[in-house]
């Protein structure tokens, strides 16, 4: 199999990437030629803290991810080798015990917050996407996941976005957008956006 070529999607928390990533996705699911990986699966590990110590953890904050263990499993992919994913469980701030074994694919969907904005992980990419979405949509969906999926408060949540998540997105986050070769407005939504990475994933697998 041909090196993988790995497309880096980033854009702020809740703007819509993992939309993209899963439309992408299913629309190739047949070729078993695609495969999706999330930063957020490599937070590092906490185990050695205390929860209350956990929760205090600034995760909108590049510090807070296991940037080399993903470079490093990038490459493996890009190698045609298989990989233990780490798989982190947001109920415990933690990472689980458990991994997922990855096959390697002939396409890498990278998707996170901080891909473009680490150098280590966008010098790994061949085809940068930023997704840019109205800070207001992403924290209506922001509010909607973590209270859905995450188990937690709200007045946990709006705490944590005043201030981490949006100081955050824009000393870090927002400035990243200039490292794009493709800017999608609305995330999902932007159906010819999705089309034109439709055509060039195409490209790639034929």
């Amino acid at each position: 199999m041909k090196q993988a070529i790995i497309i880096g999607i980033a854009g702020g928390s809740a703007s819509g990437k993992t939309s993209i990533s899963k439309q992408l996705y299913e629309y190739f699911k047949g070729y078993h030629k695609v495969v999706i990986i999330k930063q957020d699966d490599y937070y590092k590990d906490q185990s050695h803290l205390l929860m209350e110590e956990r929760k205090k953890t600034n995760y909108d904050h590049p510090f807070a991810f296991d940037t080399d263990l993903l470079v490093q499993h990038l490459q493996q992919l890009k190698n045609n080798q298989a990989i233990e994913k780490p798989i982190y469980d947001f109920t415990l701030h933690t990472r689980s015990s458990q991994t997922e074994r990855v096959e390697p694919r002939e396409v890498i969907l990278l998707e996170g917050i901080f891909v473009l904005a680490e150098e280590k992980i966008r010098n790994m990419c061949d085809i940068l996407v930023y997704v840019d979405t109205d800070s207001d949509i992403r924290l209506m969906r922001r509010l909607k996941r973590d209270m859905q999926e995450r188990g937690r408060s709200l007045d946990s949540i709006c705490q944590q976005y005043l201030e981490t998540v949006r100081p955050m997105h824009e000393q870090f986050i927002e400035p990243s957008k200039k490292y794009a070769h493709l800017i999608v407005p609305e995330g999902g939504s932007n159906h010819i956006a999705i089309d034109i990475l439709i055509t060039k994933i195409k490209s790639i697998i034929d």
